[in-house]
């Protein structure tokens, strides 16, 4: 698959350990355009401003100057494809700076940013603070954790605060899903994408001090037919918190590997895209173990490939892992033909050229020869699309027919792998995730259990920048995807929901066992 072997940014960045995150939402899911600020190299915390007016300066000088560096450099802003990113692009601007000129303190400045990056409508680009929301407010919580399952429950609550298992019916008099809709997705997530109210709605509870917005005060809750109304004491959430918001969206969650949880049935754990070294041990180990012992897997009951926590990284991991369990050609042909139409655009700007000579750089310094050979040409291309005033530099990806009968198999073929394939996904599942996912549907054999997917738009492959003042990044996508066959904004549904409140290993198994009982078959 092309898009397969054209993340240069990402294949970089995963060779290299995961820097400390230098900042975080709310919630323990970031967006991807969040996760990749993070991912910035590490920086000392930034001065921030001690009065109000200050304040205010600020947000108003970053929500400008993050609209120029987007509008600049990001590669939807001359994509011909989708004139309306413009108008996005503008109203977030103009959103953000009447924010801004309300602003008059840390927390409101931080919603800004919020608010601005998600009118841009594209989960790989914004404005993200460099310092943490605890280094302005620390967080307050009502004592408890919700969790989306096609509605708002409570998922874990402390000191009597609510009941595990409550639906939470209304706050103030509105009903929940409205509150969600007026409050949470003018911040965080996309509304549109059903994964993204199970990966964002806990933000309904979580108070980081954003002052356009009011905090819930008294709600109705219901379990098992009874309703209780209370009011809600907010307090400073406590540091364990963290984790119980994070088993919220993903539940328990295991390292990279493979086991064998009965015989015959084998569980292959892939929760991050990013690994670090031992991780890259892990999962070559893997692909190693499924091509060696390739009998034991073809009389397999099923195999379940969990994606619980992953936030992407390089879909590389995952087409790997795809290659040794239904073989390489096979994966080759069907996802060559997938996307034999499709077509890469690097946007070709000043910022965008910097930063891959930075990366050719330094993959020079350390030595990644197959880094710096693809990297060097991707510049020399982009400087010539430039010096031609040229937006964009289109990628030359070699032959376009897609192969003949790519459902057929070939005499040098491994022996067709049949099994059922389920494939756990979490609401958050976005970028190198769903490419996961693209790679797995490629067979009939594979079903989605799970949660809807988060989505992607066509814009890929981001570089962030620091803004002036140092108190936040811009997250800019210097590529995008022409007739890619997962369109902008498509996400999955599964073809087995799991809305039980916890999502332990244990809800997960029960799920398949009962389906292979039933002699399910795509």
């Amino acid at each position: 698959m092309k898009r397969l072997l054209l993340s240069l940014t990402l294949a970089w960045t995963s060779l290299a350990p995961p820097p400390a995150a230098a900042t975080a939402t709310a919630t323990a899911t970031a967006t991807a355009a969040a996760a990749a600020a993070a991912a910035a190299p590490a920086e000392s915390a930034p001065a921030l401003p001690a009065t109000p007016a200050q304040w205010r300066a600020a947000a108003l000088r970053d929500v400008e100057a993050a609209y120029r560096v987007t509008l600049a450099n990001h590669a939807g802003a001359r994509d011909p494809h989708n004139p309306a990113f413009l108008d996005h692009l503008a109203a977030a601007r103009a959103h953000g700076l009447g924010l801004a000129s309300r602003v008059g303190d840390g927390p409101g400045y931080v919603a800004t940013l919020l608010a601005f990056s998600n009118r841009i409508r594209d989960g790989h680009a914004g404005a993200y603070p460099t310092f943490s929301f605890g280094a302005v407010r620390p967080t307050q919580w009502p004592g408890f954790v919700a969790a989306w399952r096609n509605d708002l429950f409570v998922h874990t609550a402390q000191d009597g605060a609510a009941r595990e298992g409550e639906r939470i019916v209304s706050c103030d008099g509105k009903p929940v899903r409205r509150l969600l809709e007026e409050t949470v997705f003018g911040y965080f997530g996309r509304i549109a994408e059903e994964g993204q109210w199970w990966s964002e709605s806990a933000n309904l509870f979580l108070d980081f001090g954003n002052p356009f917005v009011p905090r819930p005060r008294r709600c109705l809750f219901e379990l098992d037919g009874r309703r209780t109304e209370r009011d809600l004491h907010w307090r400073p959430m406590p540091d364990a918190a963290s984790a119980w918001i994070e088993a919220s969206v993903t539940g328990d969650t295991l390292p990279v590997g493979l086991t064998e949880l009965r015989k015959n049935l084998f569980w292959v754990a892939m929760p991050t895209f990013k690994p670090s070294a031992q991780e890259r041990e892990t999962y070559r180990a893997m692909y190693g173990q499924v091509r060696a012992e390739r009998a034991r897997f073809l009389d397999a009951d099923a195999v379940i490939i969990d994606l619980r926590l992953n936030s992407g990284g390089n879909s590389q991991w995952s087409r790997d892992f795809a290659a040794a369990l239904w073989g390489d050609g096979r994966v080759t042909r069907r996802a060559d033909a997938s996307d034999a139409r499709e077509a890469v655009w690097y946007r070709a700007s000043p910022g965008n050229i910097a930063h891959f000579q930075g990366l050719l750089e330094k993959s020079a310094a350390q030595g990644e020869t197959s880094f710096e050979r693809r990297l060097k040409t991707l510049v020399s291309d982009l400087r010539a699309a430039e010096a031609a005033r040229q937006p964009y530099h289109v990628l030359d990806t070699g032959a376009r027919e897609a192969p003949a009968d790519p459902q057929a198999d070939r005499p040098d073929d491994p022996p067709p792998f049949t099994r059922p394939v389920y494939v756990i996904v979490p609401g958050n599942c976005a970028s190198a995730c769903l490419d996961a996912i693209d790679v797995f549907k490629l067979f009939p054999n594979t079903r989605l259990i799970g949660a809807p997917s988060s989505a992607d738009s066509t814009y890929m492959e981001v570089r962030s920048e620091k803004l002036p003042g140092g108190l936040a990044r811009v997250v800019v996508p210097t590529k995008l995807y022409v007739n890619r066959p997962r369109g902008n904004g498509e996400f999955y549904r599964p073809d087995i929901p799991v809305t039980a409140l916890r999502w332990t290993m244990e809800a997960f198994l029960d799920a398949v066992e009962r389906d292979l009982a039933r002699g399910t078959r795509p």
